[in-house]
């Protein structure tokens, strides 16, 4: 039975995969965001210089020697361009599990209650979705201060609604299907129909959503520490642009460089959402 179930579960593995394969569009937003990952881990080989060590003049133009050339103290743009790029990937991945899983236990919880409880539930997901999120992430890091976990907390527990709001509506449409009369005839209890039966029926949507969350962490920590309000002792995109606004006109390399990493991170999570997107749905593939 194992073997079956092995079986199969790789049969829709390829096929999916052969699905997502002829998104081009997908693709090259996987490849993008693999050699993104791929140079933010390798940073310490990439790179002789440490992220705060000063190496050359001020306002060195890009060369040969340093490819994006230096800020205003003469540290190498290239170097805290990848260990930024190291931060804001490990932000958004840290803060997108906290908000899925958030979201998607709160969502369940919501979809597959009836009563007062459900208005209950359902009234307080919709009071956090009216909130912005970023102006509630800035009073909370003014508030407690700004250390690398603070952000990351209040990214993942602002952000799990939108995967809440999504995970009710899968339960919503589910929890009346014969599978879930089925499991309930034989006994099972309300957690094990949720997480047991339910569930995993709905994590479709939750991995195409999980792609978006990455990026939208990204995007709502480069804000917060070009602000101010990001961790000083920690290398980030959104630091170097707080840093680089002062120098847009006589050192336009300071805030290109990591302007175009965050571009390039957050398309290449649209593009993969994007294709998982078409991948997972049928209504897609159809269109």
């Amino acid at each position: 039975m194992d073997l079956t179930k092995g079986s199969a579960l790789l049969g829709r593995l390829k096929n999916g995969w052969q699905t997502y394969s002829r998104n081009r569009a997908a693709i090259f937003g996987l490849s993008l965001f693999v050699i993104l990952i791929l140079a933010a881990a390798s940073a310490p080989l990439l790179t002789p210089y440490r992220y705060d060590r000063l190496v050359t003049n001020p306002f060195k133009s890009p060369s040969s020697s340093y490819p994006m050339g230096s800020d205003n103290l003469g540290r190498d743009t290239f170097t805290e361009v990848l260990y930024g790029l190291r931060t804001s990937l490990t932000v958004g991945f840290l803060a997108a599990v906290i908000s899925v899983v958030v979201g998607s236990i709160v969502g369940a919880a919501t979809g597959y209650t009836r009563g007062y409880k459900e208005e209950i539930m359902t009234g307080s997901t919709e009071l956090f979705q009216v909130i912005p999120v970023l102006f509630l992430g800035v009073t909370v890091v003014a508030l407690w201060g700004s250390s690398f976990w603070v952000v990351v907390l209040v990214i993942g527990l602002t952000s799990w609604p939108t995967t809440a709001r999504l995970v009710r509506a899968e339960f919503l449409s589910l929890r009346e299907r014969p599978f879930v009369e089925a499991a309930k005839g034989l006994g099972a209890g309300d957690l094990r129909v949720t997480f047991g039966e339910i569930l995993p029926n709905a994590t479709p949507p939750i991995i195409v959503n999980a792609s978006f969350e990455v990026g939208r962490a990204i995007i709502i920590e480069a804000a917060l520490s070009f602000l101010g309000l990001g961790d000083a002792n920690v290398p980030s995109l959104g630091r170097l642009l707080h840093e680089a606004q002062p120098y847009l006109v006589t050192a336009w390399w300071m805030s290109v460089f990591p302007g175009l990493s965050i571009v390039l991170i957050v398309l290449s999570l649209n593009l993969v959402g994007d294709g998982l997107n078409e991948t997972m749905n049928p209504r897609m593939r159809e269109r």
